[in-house]
């Protein structure tokens, strides 16, 4: 099966050069739907799922490839290698703005630009690195997704997503969960959630913006200020955003940043 097939690839835009978007746990490429117009006047627009998520193929999955976050990364590279894209624009929501820094490692040349809106090399907090959980919180969060994911994720998808005063959002975060496939969540989540990958970091050689939302309980002020100090030149843009999905919250404040970076 191609990487297009089992990733449920969808192209659009006008430009030569493309601009990939990557979507983060519990989501899809729809989560996209308020990004992407703005750019595709000027790009080649590649969206796509990950396995075990919106119309992927989930028979495609396999626990030995995806037991790591490199697996995913991997899925990444395919892609753009059957695409044959060049010097692309690599955006990345929340995990999967670690996934697009590991394959942007694994394929410079594809790869021009990076774009991670609230990354998170390591979510457990580990000496004097703030990661935003102790290792206990994880283990129950683990847990609990692992007894009830519906359950879970009714409860905490509004947490991630934030802003209770428009409480649609959340519950647009907890429909894109529960449609996520349960068994392939629970997995992702161990992998995300477990995942350290702080020492990669510095192999980042492309440009790179970090978008840092205020008030983020996945991803705190810390761990951006981490993220910029460890990637060379990097960029750090602090948004007015709150909660930890501004491609939905604030889109327009995420397009602006991105304009003036690529």
């Amino acid at each position: 099966m191609s990487a297009t097939t089992r990733n449920n690839v969808r192209i659009s835009g006008s430009g030569e050069r493309a601009m990939m978007f990557a979507h983060g746990y519990g989501c899809d490429q729809n989560m996209w739907r308020y990004v992407v117009p703005h750019f595709q006047d000027r790009f080649r627009i590649v969206l796509f799922d990950h396995v075990g998520a919106g119309g992927s193929d989930s028979a495609a999955y396999d626990a030995g490839k995806y037991g790591t976050l490199q697996g995913y990364a991997d899925d990444v590279v395919e892609i753009a290698e059957e695409l044959d894209l060049r010097d692309a624009v690599l955006v990345g929501h929340s995990v999967s703005a670690m996934i697009c820094a590991l394959g942007s490692i694994k394929a410079p040349g594809r790869v021009g630009k990076l774009v991670m809106v609230g990354p998170s090399p390591r979510y457990i907090d580990d000496a004097d690195y703030h990661g935003g959980f102790s290792r206990d919180q994880i283990e129950e969060l683990l847990d609990f997704l692992s007894m009830n994911y519906q359950a879970w994720a009714a409860a905490t998808a509004p947490a991630i997503m934030g802003n209770s005063d428009r409480p649609e959002l959340g519950i647009e975060l907890v429909e894109s969960f529960c449609r996520a496939d349960p068994d392939i969540a629970r997995e992702f989540a161990r992998v995300t959630f477990t995942s350290d990958n702080r020492a990669d970091l510095p192999k980042i050689s492309v440009p790179t913006l970090i978008l840092q939302c205020s008030e983020d309980i996945i991803a705190p002020v810390e761990v951006g200020e981490y993220v910029r100090d460890h990637i060379a030149g990097s960029q750090l843009v602090r948004l007015a955003a709150t909660g930890h999905c501004p491609n939905i919250s604030a889109p327009d404040e995420v397009v602006s940043a991105m304009r003036d970076f690529v």
